[in-house]
């Protein structure tokens, strides 16, 4: 991915929703102008979520998507459906579409009161209006895709339901103009081939717009790059997996914390990941962890999900724990089996996303906490690394 590219989860995310054969796709198209999604007359045409990223003026970067028909029939259409209503989790604006001149069905009052229940701003679109005489009730929307009716006042809504500006950003808030911030960022078969990896993307470009300086060394070279760079670094970010290594040959008198710790402030996770990382001293034998991705990647020997994280945390509690992984959109519904949840940084997932799936433990009050916490933790080094985060560091305490 190159380093103009918007990235998935920070691109806003505007999901079309309604039963089959309402003209979703049809809508999809004539919204966006562009023939995104297949349209025919055949019932439940579209089978999984068809997601474009694209963008849309005066918004900016935007991911499309369109749903499967949510009165889809048999073992594959509740596939489709549960599918479906995973898209609302990370839907920033919900298009729910209807048929002009028919009644609403059950399928449409429970989807409204779901997306009412997420609090997702929501626009209500009757399509086929040019089939009926009826008119538009409240605030919704009689539209025709076919005829190209009513969508650029669909498009107007749609802009003002946006999310307005304040992004959040990873350091350049703890950062000012002509500091130097050090990365460590270590090469190994995980890494992508030719690339670094999307928070360390990120981070570099947050550092260049506070006018800052990016130094970036694989954790081999840390310590002589701190040597002879002459200037004291404002602060050392760290990829979690060398967390010790970078613990150890930077001084204690700099600041050090991780992409992850950084990643997981960005999404709003932080604070509950702090609250639930001393979980991991009540594990007992026989109890089952839950490690959550957001991405999806090929699984090296030494993945940090799968096989580093369950061996530190074995190694650190000295139990015999069961740990299950879930990656991309997979998130269990029912979390009642596991004793914790922990999830990686979130980069490839929208801030609503992320809160979703912390809010789907903390009801249940199990807890969740994220990568790079539990490294820090379980490394003896979680106070140091939140050291930046006053409230946050005396949680510790």
């Amino acid at each position: 991915m190159g380093l103009n590219s918007t990235p998935s989860a920070d691109r806003v995310h505007i999901a079309f929703f309604g039963r089959r054969n309402v003209g979703k796709s049809s809508l999809v198209n004539a919204v966006t102008s562009q023939n995104i999604a297949i349209v025919s007359d055949v019932l439940g045409t579209t089978t999984d979520p068809v997601y474009k990223a694209m963008e849309l003026l005066p918004i900016g970067p935007v991911m499309i998507i369109d749903t499967p028909g949510l009165d889809d029939e048999g073992e594959l259409g509740a596939l489709r459906i549960s599918k479906t209503r995973q898209v609302l989790n990370k839907t920033d604006i919900a298009v729910l579409v209807l048929t002009a001149g028919e009644m609403e069905s059950k399928f449409d009052k429970d989807i409204e009161e779901l997306i009412k229940k997420k609090e997702i701003p929501f626009i209500k679109v009757y399509n086929k209006c040019d089939l009926t005489d009826e008119k538009p009730v409240g605030d919704a929307l009689f539209v025709s895709a076919e005829k190209k009716i009513g969508i650029q006042k669909l498009l107007e809504k749609i802009v003002l339901l946006a999310p307005k500006g304040n992004e959040k950003r990873i350091v350049g808030d703890l950062i000012e103009e002509n500091d130097f911030v050090l990365l460590i960022t270590p090469i190994d078969a995980s890494a992508p081939k030719g690339r670094i990896i999307l928070p360390q993307q990120q981070t570099i470009r947050d550092i260049l717009d506070s006018n800052a300086v990016a130094l970036v060394a694989k954790e081999t070279e840390c310590e002589a790059l701190l040597k002879s760079v002459g200037k004291k670094p404002r602060l050392v970010i760290t990829d979690s997996q060398v967390f010790k290594a970078a613990a150890e040959c930077v001084p204690e008198d700099i600041p050090l914390t991780s992409f992850s710790i950084l990643m997981a402030r960005r999404k709003g996770l932080l604070k509950t990941a702090v609250k639930g990382v001393s979980a991991i001293n009540n594990l007992k034998d026989g109890d089952t962890v839950l490690i959550a991705e957001g991405c999806t990647h090929h699984k090296q020997c030494e993945d940090i999900g799968s096989v580093k994280i369950p061996r530190w945390i074995r190694e650190y509690t000295g139990k015999n724990i069961n740990f299950e992984t879930v990656s991309g959109t997979e998130f269990p519904e029912d979390l009642t089996k596991y004793s914790m949840v922990i999830h990686c940084g979130g980069c490839m997932l929208t801030e609503r996303e992320v809160k979703y799936r912390m809010k789907c433990a903390e009801d249940l009050n199990i807890p969740i906490t994220n990568y790079g916490t539990v490294i820090a933790f379980v490394t003896g080094i979680l106070k140091r690394s939140l050291e930046i985060f006053p409230d946050l560091s005396a949680l510790l305490d």
